[in-house]
């Protein structure tokens, strides 16, 4: 039990930069994505006293387009209503921003669309 609590106290101090890297790890190599509220606990106590205001709106960046990149290209033209070479493009453009100013309900849908579709998506 007190390999716990020690482990858990190590954990509680990481710095934003050592949670980002576990998250990274866990998902590479294990398959695990930590939910943000995960995160955000591990980031410590100080992290929600910063009375930071939320993000309101933001940038869906795709940063490649996976093994499904034809997927991901019909993905792209459903959701941002392209042709389907102006998609493409974009695509093969990647690292590239989909969608700018986008509240944060539509940006996470959108990430998760194109996520199904093999893509790997990030908020900005």
């Amino acid at each position: 039990m007190a390999d716990l609590k020690a482990f858990a106290e190590q954990l509680v101090n990481l710095s934003v930069k050592e949670v980002n890297e576990l998250a990274q790890i866990l998902k590479d190599e294990y398959g695990i994505e930590p939910a943000a509220a995960a995160v955000a606990v591990a980031a410590g106590p100080a992290a929600g006293a910063a009375a930071e205001e939320e993000k309101s709106a933001f940038d869906v960046v795709l940063k490649s387009a996976g093994a499904s990149k034809l997927q991901v290209v019909k993905a792209v033209k459903e959701a941002c209503g392209l042709g389907l070479k102006e998609a493409k493009d974009l695509v093969d453009g990647a690292p590239s921003t989909i969608k700018e100013g986008v509240a944060k309900a539509e940006a996470e849908a959108l990430k998760k669309q194109l996520e199904e579709a093999g893509a790997e998506v990030e908020l900005k």
